[in-house]
């Protein structure tokens, strides 16, 4: 039997880590859904986690990890694809290490994705912005700083990561500008709304001095997480809602955000291409989900459209006495 973890270890340590120059977001998604396979398989197999071997994880052990991912955990397809990437990952990189293994890793690497709905991505109308930004006090520290995180991430649709990453040096006021370091390590610079200057420029003069580079810090003086921005944001659009009903049957997230930024630029410019390059997208056709939900494509498109002619003529309602006999037969 071959050992698993030390495997796993020289995986996340040296091949993401420092050959692939994977970013950190990347290698706790790793870790975790190895975490969650190696529990379960553990559980499973009645061993510890430490002492599984590559030999226990064939193709009939992650099919029903991913089987249990969706009916113990009631996870989404979308995280199932997620979960199932990592693995496909790891043992992609076990080909070259244990050729040996050849056949079961093909049986894992056979495994397919499934299938998932393609929705229209939801964002926020312009009322629903009004509200989610006036939220914030801005007479408390937090307020302010809450306001900028918000004002930030609707102008720039940064990721989340984006947003509690960037860090003060970042920050360009004079030129009303930021530098956001992107997903695949692509940098992108990026104008300010005259507004998001002004709340930027308030936090920064109210912010004071802190232990951390970034911009972003909680009440402990320590970096924003992910999870804290999540935890704002949730805070303030329940605030929100109660001057705005609508954002009620909205699930507001920080993604949400993004969405909504990206529906502004598309709306204001009719361009999915500056849509793809204001979010730091790799693929066009990554952007072209916004099309979909944006109406102001297809009315243009049924207004160049020549409708077929009806042909021509008039309804006459037929003879009440004829209609009455017809019915009697």
């Amino acid at each position: 039997m071959t050992p698993l973890a030390p495997h796993v270890a020289v995986f996340l340590r040296e091949n993401l880590a420092h050959q692939r120059s994977a970013s950190q977001h990347t290698c706790d998604s790793y870790a975790c859904s190895f975490q969650l396979l190696f529990e379960f398989a553990a559980k499973r197999l009645k061993v510890t986690p430490s002492s599984l071997a590559l030999e226990q994880l064939d193709a009939g052990m992650i099919s029903a990890f991913l089987e249990y991912l969706e009916d113990a955990r009631h996870n989404s397809p979308e995280t199932r694809n997620v979960r199932l990437a990592a693995i496909r990952s790891f043992f992609h990189f076990l080909e070259h290490r244990e050729p040996a293994m050849l056949k079961q890793v093909r049986r894992v690497l056979g495994i397919p994705y499934k299938k998932t709905d393609s929705c229209l991505v939801p964002y926020l109308v312009e009322n629903e912005v009004r509200a989610l930004l006036d939220a914030p006090d801005p007479a408390t520290r937090e307020g302010i700083r809450d306001r900028a995180m918000l004002h930030l991430a609707i102008c720039g649709g940064l990721r989340v990561s984006e947003l509690t990453g960037l860090q003060t040096a970042d920050v360009v006021l004079p030129s009303m500008s930021i530098r956001v370091h992107g997903k695949g390590r692509r940098e992108r610079s990026l104008p300010l709304w005259k507004s998001t200057a002004n709340a930027l420029r308030a936090w920064i003069t109210v912010r004071g001095v802190v232990a951390v580079p970034e911009l972003f810090a909680n009440a402990r003086g320590e970096a924003m997480s992910r999870w804290g921005f999540a935890y704002v944001l949730k805070h303030h659009a329940e605030a929100a809602s109660q001057k705005c009903p609508s954002l009620l049957r909205k699930r507001v997230s920080p993604h949400v955000l993004r969405h909504t930024c990206a529906m502004i630029v598309l709306q204001s410019t009719n361009d999915i291409r500056k849509v793809s390059l204001w979010l730091g997208h790799s693929d066009l056709a990554t952007t072209e989900i916004y099309t979909r939900a944006n109406p102001t494509e297809k009315l243009e498109t049924l207004n160049a459209i020549v409708p077929p002619q009806l042909r021509r003529g008039s309804f006459r309602p037929s003879d009440k006495v004829t209609a009455m006999l017809r019915a009697k037969l």
